[in-house]
């Protein structure tokens, strides 16, 4: 299991800029170091282990790049057309074992290995066949046109993929472009979750009337999938201070991470606190973000545990701040910021200074063309609905006070969070 120091999310004085958690995060926790081989068919979305070095250039030999005819340089007509003698068919696959004579050509197909001696192909739609069946080539072509040279792509030796990249279906086509089999990556991280709360009943299971179904272990449960983890599900969690206390202490020696969700907050009835106080150690992280502030870090025999709040937006959106830079940190990924696109505000919207919020958008394209953001008409935190019904996130950072219609603000789309 990774191991962390009881003391190294400790944290005093005001509430934790998004920026100062994420860095925070980054330089603290040790990455796993458990490595196993997958083939490429199960390779898409593990975080690569090693550096994989190019074996072979890419592409392997030269090739053309269009339907054509392929000829030597110092047979491309200059002033005016000209015709030349048919010179051999060479198809993709096959082999171009004759050089081309001068003042000949050959036709060429696209893939197929350029032969010895020639380097330029001219595309079939530029080229005519005359009366006595010779192939006319136009004049002008540039030297070395329509020819993808061995090692073009990727030089032999060049470090393709790096350690960290979470791999994606563009890096496993490059491994099997290789010829790689299968690639080395770091075990999955795993992460044990629950929920707290006597309010809650699991979906499938009786609900009292003054219960909710528990949804926020089903969200982060898939969204930490998507990051790749392997996933234990420890239901839910009474509020009752030694019963959290056990279940957390058994899961702690045999995972990487414990996310929970509600319970974190300072009221008389949330005892995840507590329970881990009383084997380990926990610092309330006060994290200057909206929604989502009570958030809270600890430690269980060398085991993070991350508390995150108990309404779904505000779990949604802490989970995107605080849980996903986690879990790359864990599995030794490459940082993967997220990067906010323009689009233009078609609401109003006040904030105080000093905290970053989330506001629950649409998009819509304008009649000028531009991409503009409609706000959720409702504000509350515990609405489902509200994730749903909506495309994604505008951020406002610390600074702004205020957005009014017209104005540039960042949006974050919800594909782009995972």
């Amino acid at each position: 299991m990774a191991q962390l120091s009881d003391d190294c999310f400790a944290f005093g004085g005001p509430m934790m800029s998004v920026d100062e958690a994420v860095g925070l995060i980054a330089t603290r926790v040790n990455a796993i170091a458990d490595i196993e081989t997958v083939a490429l068919v199960e390779a898409d979305g593990r975080v690569l282990a090693r550096d994989v070095a190019a074996p072979l250039p890419l592409p392997p030999f030269t090739n053309s790049a269009v339907d054509g005819y392929a000829v030597r340089n110092a047979d491309i007509p200059q002033a005016a057309e000209r015709a030349f003698a048919l010179d051999g068919r060479i198809q993709a696959g096959g082999l171009a074992q004759a050089p081309i004579r001068p003042g000949h050509t050959a036709r060429i197909f696209t893939g197929a290995p350029m032969p010895p001696d020639a380097e330029t192909v001219f595309m079939q739609e530029d080229v005519r066949i005359d009366d006595s069946g010779k192939i006319v080539l136009p004049s002008g072509l540039k030297p070395g046109a329509n020819v993808r040279p061995a090692g073009e792509d990727i030089p032999e030796g060049h470090i393709a993929l790096r350690a960290g990249q979470r791999l994606r279906p563009q890096h496993v086509a490059l491994a099997a472009a290789f010829g790689l089999v299968g690639l080395d990556v770091v075990r999955r991280v795993r992460v044990a979750v629950f929920s707290t709360g006597n309010e809650l009943a699991s979906p499938g299971e009786p609900r009292a009337a003054s219960q909710l179904f528990d949804s926020n272990r089903f969200m982060l449960m898939a969204m930490l999938r998507r990051l790749g983890c392997e996933v234990s599900d420890l239901g839910i969690l009474r509020d009752e201070r030694i019963s959290l206390a056990n279940g957390l202490k058994q899961v702690a020696g045999s995972h990487d991470l414990i996310l929970t969700t509600g319970g974190v907050s300072t009221g008389e009835e949330d005892h995840v606190k507590a329970a881990v106080e009383s084997i380990g150690s926990l610092v309330l992280w006060r994290m200057a973000i909206k929604p989502g502030r009570p958030v809270a870090m600890g430690i269980i025999d060398g085991t993070p545990l991350i508390g995150l709040p108990g309404n779904p937006v505000a779990s949604f959106v802490t989970f995107v701040h605080v849980v996903r830079p986690t879990v790359l940190a864990l599995a030794g990924a490459l940082p993967e910021p997220l990067l906010p696109i323009p689009v233009r505000a078609a609401f109003s919207y006040k904030k105080k200074s000093g905290r970053r919020e989330y506001v629950r958008v649409s998009l819509r394209r304008a009649q000028d063309g531009r991409l503009e953001a409609v706000k959720f008409p409702r504000e509350g935190a515990g609405l489902l609905s509200s994730l749903v019904e909506t495309d994604g996130l505008v951020e406002l950072g610390e600074s702004i006070t205020q957005v009014g219609p017209g104005q540039d603000v960042g949006f974050l789309s919800y594909a782009d969070l995972l």
